[in-house]
């Protein structure tokens, strides 16, 4: 039986995952909203994430490249990625320190 990977797990390979315009990594930028892994037999990860906009015109290549990661982990045969915009991406209360000094928000 395949073991898989934790919620913690799954957010520190999502680290690696940069947004193509900004080139700071999602889960530094508050892009990542939500991380759960299914029951022990399914395999499955959803994770819950928004864009920086709405108009993202990079949105289905971001999310096919948060689902390549996610499915490159070992146990885990399915990854769902959900785009939601509730709430909005706000990067001066959701991002990480490092990647509001990147943003030059202080």
């Amino acid at each position: 039986m395949k073991t898989m990977p934790t919620q913690e797990e799954v957010r520190e390979a999502l680290k690696t995952v940069e947004d193509p315009e900004l080139h700071i990594g999602i889960v530094d930028l508050g892009l990542v909203y939500g991380v759960e892994v299914a029951g022990n037999d399914s395999e499955e990860v959803n994770v819950t994430m928004t864009l920086t906009s709405p108009m993202c015109p990079v949105g289905p290549m971001f999310k096919a490249a948060v689902e390549s990661k996610v499915k490159s982990m070992d146990g885990v045969t399915v990854a769902n990625v959900e785009i939601t915009f509730t709430p909005p991406w706000d990067p001066r209360t959701m991002a990480s320190d490092d990647a509001k000094v990147q943003l030059g928000i202080w």
